[in-house]
């Protein structure tokens, strides 16, 4: 057709030829095909899908049995590991005065919820005693339950929250609480505990005066390693470390890095504030 001829069409001529295209009962065709020429694709890309869709799932699962729902297969960049603080509520600064219960009453809350699980009586009927000292290396089977070492919130002592339920925050002497991530199979220290210790990072190492730690001498006991994964060792408890910031400048804001020490331990990495080591900051007001 010509230009001419085209703009000489009505809105009815171009809608017949539109209803025609849809559907011509004269040649029996739906968009220009016969009912045979859509059996004939429809049947083409049914089964080309349904290849595409079995191979997928053909290497889906030669995939899967390569993986083992109870230990990553690559564990290379996950050592050594990384720690972590509680409580932990508007990012690494702690903040908060005194005579304003409303300024720590936050952070004594979230320590009570986080140490719900250490409690004696729960740790005492799902956990077992274990031999202080020495890994705590379970045999069998990978898909056996593993047995998890008992870690009672009263080894904290000051910082258990039992005597002293606001954890030393109504005092100006606050507990915070030090855990290593859970890495499968790892064994910290190699065969020596891991410790920590605690100071300023920036500025007068004065504003630091005294730090308690908790348990013991503040170290990472070799009977709660190696840990076993979430599927198997169910009731396992991460070991914690508290520091009882007992004389710390008030009205000022005092960096504080905290490190892992031990065999194998990696806290000097600039790029990586968590690796070994946190810094946070504390700031208590009179």
């Amino acid at each position: 057709e010509t230009k001419a001829e085209m703009g000489n069409k009505t809105w009815a001529d171009l809608a017949g030829e539109m209803k025609t295209f849809l559907w011509n009962p004269e040649e029996r065709t739906c968009l220009g095909r016969t009912a045979k020429s859509w059996g004939l694709i429809l049947l083409f890309y049914f089964i080309f899908y349904t290849c595409l869709a079995g191979m997928f799932a053909f290497c889906m699962y030669v995939m899967l049995l390569t993986l083992s729902p109870y230990t990553p297969t690559y564990r290379d960049r996950v050592a050594p590991p990384g720690v972590m603080i509680r409580p932990y509520l508007n990012g690494f600064t702690i903040a908060f005065n005194v005579s304003k219960r409303s300024t720590w009453q936050p952070y004594v809350d979230s320590m009570h919820h986080f140490l719900a699980a250490y409690d004696d009586k729960v740790q005492e009927e799902k956990n077992i005693e274990c031999i202080s000292g020495k890994y705590f290396i379970q045999g069998g089977n990978e898909s056996e339950e593993k047995k998890a070492c008992q870690f009672k919130r009263s080894l904290l002592q000051n910082c258990s929250g039992i005597e002293d339920q606001t954890f030393g925050y109504s005092r100006g002497q606050p507990c915070i609480l030090l855990k290593m991530n859970r890495i499968i199979g790892y064994r910290p220290g190699a065969g020596v505990p891991v410790g920590v210790d605690c100071k300023v990072q920036k500025g007068n190492e004065s504003d630091l005066r005294s730090v308690d730690f908790y348990p013991g001498n503040g170290t990472f006991d070799l009977m709660y390693y190696p840990y076993y994964g979430k599927i198997t060792h169910v009731n396992y408890t991460s070991p914690l470390v508290a520091m009882h910031f007992t004389d710390v400048k008030r009205n000022s804001l005092v960096p504080i890095q905290c490190s892992l020490h031990g065999k194998g331990i990696v806290n000097d990495v600039n790029s990586d504030r968590f690796l070994g080591r946190i810094i946070f900051t504390l700031s208590i007001g009179k």
